[in-house]
């Protein structure tokens, strides 16, 4: 038996006026979506609970079968592990973003997507300044960073009681009230502020706006943790997975449950991503493995630029291009399972993560069909197939 999970991030949505009443995933042109709702059964899952940030680390984990309430502890934790980056027991990992803030208003959580170089520069910048010998600034992918704080002399101020604000959360809005909260708020606030002097008239900055590009304006630190300890996910389910993506986070993940990671070119994480290679790197890995699972950030992404076309654009691209070649493709092997669904909801009104349920779609061997035939929110809402602890979906999926 062969599985494949396909994660089009963020794809669930709210009806848009500018649809006619539709969400993106029934506006758009799925019919391979469709083909497995047709073939199998459509459901929903809750990935997020209520009092748990509504982000991709605890929607991920929980998607993968892993129960949020017992193994999560910040979202940058998984990101070192993507990194290769070994955590002791007492150190943190934080998320450091590189934003643009403009008027105390998040203007782009992403710093007008800075280049990785860019990215690494400033980051070295801010070690030679602003660092102490427990602190080390660690470059990822573009904007998407981390800051290590190492056990030593000096305790570390934070604990599991500090909250902070995830920045994709603030898109256009004020920061004013989402500054870091708890045990070591005052420390985190104090770095941020200090990389907004230090950033101000950094020769890259001033090369991006003579661009005509946003500057990176400074640091913004969220996602704090300490390291957690996953089960082999071999141990709880008896099979072997494999990772395509092209995020740090799901990367992270794949390590720490001791999947392997498919690392395709031209996968970039954002809306320009190179599906056709996605899918086609899935179908290759196939007889190696038992289970593959390949994430897109595509619509993810969109929803966070309010920019439901692209949303659109992204799930058929998906379709097209990775769950109508990799279905047939586990047809033609022999026995096999195929689900979609999405980690959480990211509407394109709020241009963020939120909570809820969203929709999946099954068909395979040994799954009988239901009598729903599109794969979208509203034929999910009329299933009896209900996860309320999205992480209990995954032993469904492999053993029903």
């Amino acid at each position: 038996m062969k599985y494949a999970i396909v994660i089009p991030d963020g794809c669930a949505d709210e009806p848009q006026e500018s649809l006619g009443g539709k969400t993106p995933l029934e506006a758009a042109h799925t019919p391979n979506m469709d083909a497995i709702a047709a073939a199998g059964v459509v459901g929903r899952a809750n990935n997020v609970p209520d009092h748990l940030p509504a982000g991709s680390a605890v929607a991920n984990m929980s998607l993968m079968g892993y129960s949020p309430l017992e193994n999560f502890t910040g979202r940058a934790p998984l990101e070192a592990a993507a990194q290769g980056i070994e955590l002791g027991a007492e150190d943190w990992a934080i998320r450091c973003n590189l934003v643009t803030v403009q008027d105390q208003v998040m203007k782009d959580f992403t710093a007008d997507h800075i280049s990785s170089e860019e990215a690494a520069n400033l980051l070295k910048f801010a070690q030679e300044k602003l660092a102490t010998d427990q602190m080390e600034f660690k470059p990822g992918v573009s904007y998407r960073n981390l800051l290590l704080f190492r056990e030593g002399e000096v305790a570390a101020p934070f604990s599991d009681d500090t909250r902070t604000t995830p920045p994709h959360d603030l898109t256009d809005k004020s920061v004013l009230d989402d500054f870091p909260r708890g045990p070591g708020s005052a420390w985190l606030s104090d770095l941020m502020g200090q990389s907004l002097e230090l950033f101000a008239d950094h020769p890259i900055n001033k090369k991006r706006i003579a661009e005509g590009k946003l500057p990176a304006t400074n640091l913004w630190l969220w996602g704090l943790g300490k390291r957690p300890a996953l089960k082999p996910f071999k141990d709880i389910y008896g099979i072997q997975g494999k990772m395509i993506t092209a995020v740090d986070l799901l990367r992270g993940i794949a390590t720490l449950i001791g999947w392997d990671r498919i690392e395709v070119p031209g996968a970039t994480g954002y809306t320009d991503t190179d599906y056709a290679a996605k899918g086609q790197y899935a179908i290759d890995a196939l007889p190696d493995t038992d289970l593959i699972c390949v994430h897109v950030e595509a619509t993810d992404e969109a929803s966070h630029e309010g920019d439901v076309a692209a949303k659109i654009k992204g799930l058929e691209e998906i379709d097209a291009k990775i769950v109508g070649p990799l279905h047939q493709a586990l047809k033609d092997q022999g026995e096999y399972r195929i689900i979609v669904l999405p980690d959480h909801p990211t509407p394109v009104r709020t241009k963020t993560h939120s909570h809820g349920f969203v929709p999946l779609a099954i068909c395979g061997t040994g799954i009988t069909a239901d009598s729903l035939s599109s794969y979208d929110e509203p034929h999910a809402e009329k299933s009896d197939l209900s996860f309320d602890q999205g992480w209990d979906m995954m032993d469904y999926f492999l053993k029903s």
